[in-house]
């Protein structure tokens, strides 16, 4: 009988590395956790030596992101398969995860089971979507084909980031914005960094001007 399925862990929170594994514990006769990293540096030269079955790792990280620890590993070795596991629900980072050759990509509030039924799947050769994601992901793709999708989209922006960067544009602050949304000051402040980085701006006003200069919002 083969052997349980070899994971490497990345994400930069200990707390999250060890409630995976802990997650994962139950079903060490299924899975086990051979190595952790807590950024693409680190598990670049792990995965390499350990060579795991499948590699889990976080979207956001400090330094390279997710995504581009992907790139390499597949640039690496093609056939290195890597699931992608975030808090963020939005359509665009699925689609870059898959344009980054991910074998999956799945959201944090997954239960163990599912967890390991999904690994398995990626292991046999499929790749897996968060059940939630699917429909949306299909539905937002046939309106990129056609052309239609959210404003800031040609810029890289998430559907969510263009929700904020809209808010901003209207005058609300940080806390108007997260009640708006129902999300934490924190998760604001996180969307606003990756929208300054993405329009190439340091403030809300370089977004503002950025945002009305290419015509995003008017």
């Amino acid at each position: 009988m083969p052997g349980p399925l070899r994971i490497v862990l990345v994400d930069d929170h200990e707390m999250v590395r060890h409630g995976l594994k802990a997650m994962l514990a139950p079903f060490r006769t299924r899975v086990q956790v051979v190595g952790e990293a807590e950024g693409a540096d680190d598990a670049v030269p792990l995965v390499t030596g350990l060579d795991p079955d499948i590699v889990l790792s976080d979207v956001r990280l400090n330094g390279a992101s997710g995504l581009d620890l992907c790139r390499r590993l597949r640039e690496e070795r093609a056939e290195r398969r890597v699931v992608l596991l975030s808090v963020y629900d939005d359509e665009q980072y699925l689609f870059q995860a898959m344009r980054a050759g991910a074998a999956g990509y799945l959201i944090k509030r997954i239960t163990g089971e599912d967890l390991v039924r999904h690994l398995e799947l990626v292991h046999a050769g499929e790749t897996v979507i968060d059940p939630g994601m699917a429909g949306r992901a299909v539905a937002s793709a046939a309106r990129l084909h056609s052309g239609e999708f959210w404003p800031g989209a040609r810029h890289g922006l998430t559907h969510r980031e263009s929700e904020v960067l809209s808010l901003i544009v209207s005058g609300l602050s940080n806390r108007a914005i997260a009640t708006r949304l129902t999300v934490g000051d924190e998760t604001v402040k996180s969307h606003l960094r990756s929208i300054y980085r993405k329009l190439a701006v340091n403030d809300r006003a370089g977004a503002v001007a950025a945002a009305l200069r290419e015509g995003i919002f008017q």
